[in-house]
């Protein structure tokens, strides 16, 4: 048996032609490689073998065995070598596959850098590491700055920190790093859109999305035109806006002014203007709010509040021009900037004063009629009970008004009630007994009668019930009588027999007091009538005292006046003092005399407001600091920023009445330790209010007289400082009688030998609105008046020729006359320099009148002052609208003269 060896190596195929494309991945080389070096390991494993088997071989016989291992390695490496040729074929097959792969990528790369590049809004694609894969050209165009350095590979944060450092970004400052960090933010937010503002002042609308990847692909879309159109249509919606605005600020009654964040005029109206009467510069578009302020600083007193203007916001009411009230509003706007409102509420402010006087004259009469009357509104509120209601129920007035009437009277009281208080809200009238509570734990009786009160007729229905009007009268008495009667009756009745001539008796007693009661009823109302009536004359008599007796007075003081202005020898001259003296005495007295008349009549009334103490220390500082020093007293004023609420006027009249009496019984020199005598006027803050004390370094008043000296005349035997000036003991009367008025409690320590300290507690005020100053007194003016043309129109005769002596010693040339007619008849060529006209005049003419009679024949600037003994506010604001100057009587010739030289200069 021969057999045969082929040594050859295995066949291989044949080896294609066409070159095998090496593989570009990583992944594939480095398969190609293991498999490269496995194939190499084959070879060696082969080629040892084989040099092993033609080593071993002999001749003795080891052939074979040799020959079975040559077969067994032969077959081992065929098989080796068929899984090395499908390796090789599927490496050949994965590159023919990658190659393809990679021109299809790059196809589609292509492909999509074309599609992209077609996009006409901004396009890049980042990947999971926020790193720039792909963009277009329009992202590119977007930064032009930055563009160059804008390369794939390049981080999201770079790009954004580029953009915002070089400015491209308008939006980035002054803030760089704040817009930096909400970019960021926003784009891992991914909750877009964002706008942008370029800074060639192009938009950009930003819309980001995730991919499936975690990349990021950003769309940014230039909306400039969008911008642009939006901002004309806006600013076309506010041109309309503004105008509507403007037409609806033009048809309103109210001035309104509109300053913008930066405090410049926007928008106004004629009203603003021609009620403040504004200046161009201050009513023209642009205008600051620093000049509308500076404006009404220069006006001084005349000008707006600038404490309430320049409140962020603020409802205040003030005095204006011509006796008109301002109602000054500022609001602010939710944008910035703030809205300035003033409305005229000069009517409003009177009807409210009307409706006040007219309240005040109902209240004077319901509370003077004996009958509980009340009314209720349909809320079942009290809004109204007269005295007699609080008096019975023993509670004031102020804790039953406003009250519900549950409230007021109680549960009990209030269900007796409820029914009948139902039938007359819907609108019965009907009337029932009541027993109320009386003095003592006894019950009272009375008879109440509810009388509804309707509103206007509405259409064809009923009237609306506003409300209903209460009034009970007492009738315990006769209800007392009648149960009396009743009792009588039931006892009669046991005892008719032998009781009928008594009951006959009782009977006709009964019936006799009734007469009786009926007849004190009247007497009682006709005593009331005849008491109404006196209180009218007297209130008649003292507005005709108030001018009769001053006019004689006022003449007197004049020719005095005229007297001590003469050459005078030295006894005549000491006559003309006192009779100076003497008049100045009368007319202190008579002014008391009529202040308390006034003040018993209830004929004043306070006008209560909140106003800066310092604004009366001011006044009373001036006016008795001549006093004081004329006297050799020191004087002092404790100045308080302290804020009261009081009637300024009254409580000057208390401080003046107060000081008086200080600088009227201070000695000079202290006769108890020596030194100056002082006084002290200043304020303690308390838990009632401010108190404003009076400290004196004079006599003192014993403890047991500290109450008899609010009494009227009544004056202590304690030693003046000026005898010539002593008081006529009224002064303390006026306190104690205003004082009550204004219910200011009024205080006294005193310790006899050291002084006295007069206190009035007034209590704080919230708000100082701005208060006129009180005038000081005026003092002689030097000037000279000579040859200054003067006027007098009086109706006196004894008045005319006081004033024609009093001014020519003055060196005046004067004409006088009894009434307008006759001064019109008497004036020459040449107008007068000066009027003087009294108020009340023959005929009912009014001294207004006149003026304006001799005004139009002479010019309305004609100097003119009006002469009065009326001392009320009325007269006063009616000539100051007039442009006259009011004197009040008797008039003092140093006051007379500083008027004229302060209207002639």
């Amino acid at each position: 048996m021969t057999l045969i060896f082929d040594w050859r190596e295995p066949s291989r195929p044949p080896a294609d032609p066409s070159p095998i494309p090496l593989p570009s991945s990583p992944d594939e080389r480095g398969r190609l490689e293991a498999l490269e070096r496995e194939n190499a390991k084959l070879r060696r494993i082969n080629q040892v073998l084989m040099d092993r088997v033609e080593r071993s071989m002999d001749v003795q016989g080891g052939a074979f065995s040799l020959f079975q291992t040559a077969i067994v390695l032969e077959q081992k490496v065929r098989e080796r070598t068929l899984e090395l040729e499908r390796a090789l074929r599927e490496l050949e097959d994965s590159h023919r596959a990658l190659a393809r792969a990679k021109e299809l990528a790059d196809t589609m790369r292509g492909r999509l850098s074309e599609a992209i590049e077609s996009v006409n809004e901004g396009f890049a694609i980042f990947d999971a590491d926020d790193r720039l894969v792909l963009c277009n050209s329009k992202y590119l165009a977007l930064w032009p700055e930055i563009r160059d350095r804008i390369l794939p590979g390049i981080r999201f944060q770079e790009i954004a920190e580029l953009a915002a450092s070089s400015r491209t970004i308008a939006d980035a400052y002054p803030r760089p790093d704040r817009w930096l960090s909400e970019r960021l933010a926003q784009h891992r937010a991914l909750k877009g859109p964002y706008v942008y503002r370029l800074a060639d002042g192009r938009w950009v609308q930003v819309n980001e999305r995730r991919t499936r990847d975690g990349g990021v692909v950003g769309v940014y879309t230039d909306i400039t035109d969008i911008k642009e159109h939006e901002t004309r249509r806006r600013e076309r919606e506010l041109a309309e806006k503004s105008a509507l605005l403007q037409a609806t600020l033009d048809n309103i009654a109210q001035g309104v002014g509109v300053y913008d964040r930066d405090q410049r005029l926007v928008a106004w109206n004629e009203r603003f203007t021609g009620l403040l009467r504004l200046p161009a510069n201050v009513a023209e578009r642009g205008a600051g709010f620093a000049d509308f302020v500076l404006h009404h600083a220069a006006l001084g007193d005349h000008g707006l509040s600038l404490k309430a203007l320049m409140m962020p916001s603020c409802l205040v009411e003030q005095p204006w021009l011509d006796g008109t009230v301002l109602e000054i509003s500022r609001n602010p706007m939710p944008g910035g900037g703030f809205v300035l409102t003033f409305t005229d509420i000069t009517e409003r402010k009177r009807a409210e004063q009307a409706l006040r006087d007219s309240e005040e004259r109902i209240r004077l009469v319901t509370d003077a009629v004996p009958a509980l009357i009340a009314y209720v509104d349909a809320e079942q509120r009290f809004r109204f009970v007269n005295k007699a209601y609080e008096g019975w129920f023993n509670r004031k007035r102020e804790e039953i008004e406003g009250q519900p009437m549950w409230a007021a009277l109680g549960d009990l009281y209030y269900e007796v009630r409820r029914s009948y208080v139902l039938r007359a809200l819907a609108g019965e009238e009907v009337t029932f007994d009541l027993e109320l509570p009386g003095e003592n734990g006894a019950p009272r009786y009375a008879v109440a009668t509810y009388i509804p009160h309707f509103g206007e007729r509405r259409g064809s229905g009923k009237p609306e019930v506003l409300g209903y009007f209460g009034l009970i009268h007492d009738i315990t008495e006769r209800r007392m009588a009648a149960e009396a009667l009743a009792d009588a009756k039931d006892s009669l009745e046991r005892r008719v027999v032998e009781r009928t001539a008594e009951l006959t008796r009782l009977n006709s007693q009964l019936q006799q007091e009734i007469a009786e009661r009926i007849a004190a009823e009247e007497a009682l109302r006709l005593a009331k009538a005849e008491a109404e009536q006196a209180n009218l004359s007297k209130t008649r008599f003292l507005a005709a005292a108030s001018h009769d007796l001053l006019q004689p007075l006022n003449a007197a003081r004049l020719f005095v006046s005229a007297l001590s202005d003469l050459e005078q020898p030295e006894p005549n001259r000491g006559l003309v003092d006192n009779i100076d003296v003497a008049l100045a005495s009368v007319e202190d007295l008579l002014s008391a005399l009529l202040d308390i008349s006034k003040l018993d009549a209830g004929a004043v009334r306070p006008e209560i407001a909140d106003f800066p103490i310092k604004s009366l220390f001011g006044a009373l500082a001036t006016e008795y600091a001549a006093v004081a020093k004329e006297r050799g007293l020191e004087l002092c004023v404790v100045p308080s920023h302290a804020v009261v609420r009081s009637d300024i006027r009254l409580l000057r009249r208390i401080l003046q009445n107060f000081l008086s009496n200080a600088l009227r019984y201070t000695q000079a020199k202290r006769a108890a330790k020596g030194g100056a005598g002082r006084v002290l006027v200043g304020c303690r803050r308390t838990s009632e209010g401010l108190r404003i004390e009076v400290w004196d370094t004079g006599p003192g008043v014993p403890a047991d007289k500290l109450d008899e000296i609010f009494q009227e005349f009544r004056r202590l035997d304690t030693p003046c400082a000026n005898e010539r000036v002593r008081g006529m003991g009224l002064g303390l009367a006026i306190v104690e009688r205003v004082a009550r008025m204004l219910d200011h409690p009024i205080t006294v320590r005193s310790q006899p030998g050291r002084g006295s300290v007069f206190a009035v507690t007034v209590p704080f005020g919230r708000y100082a609105r701005p208060v006129r100053a009180l005038e000081a007194p005026v003092q002689t003016a030097s000037n000279r008046l000579a040859g200054t043309r003067v006027l007098v129109i009086d109706n006196e005769p004894a008045v005319l020729a006081g004033m024609r002596a009093l001014l020519e010693g003055w060196g005046c040339s004067v004409a006088t006359a009894a009434s307008g007619d006759e001064a019109l008849a008497g004036l020459g060529a040449v107008a007068p320099d000066v009027l003087f006209a009294d108020y009340h005049l023959d005929d009912g003419v009014i001294g207004f009148t006149e003026i304006a009679r001799v005004r139009e024949r002479c010019g309305a600037d004609l100097p003119s002052v009006l002469i009065t003994a009326n001392r009320t506010a009325e007269v006063v604001e009616e000539a100051q609208a007039k442009g006259c100057h009011v004197l009040n009587k008797p008039v003092r010739p140093a006051q007379l003269r500083a008027v004229m030289t302060g209207l002639l200069g």
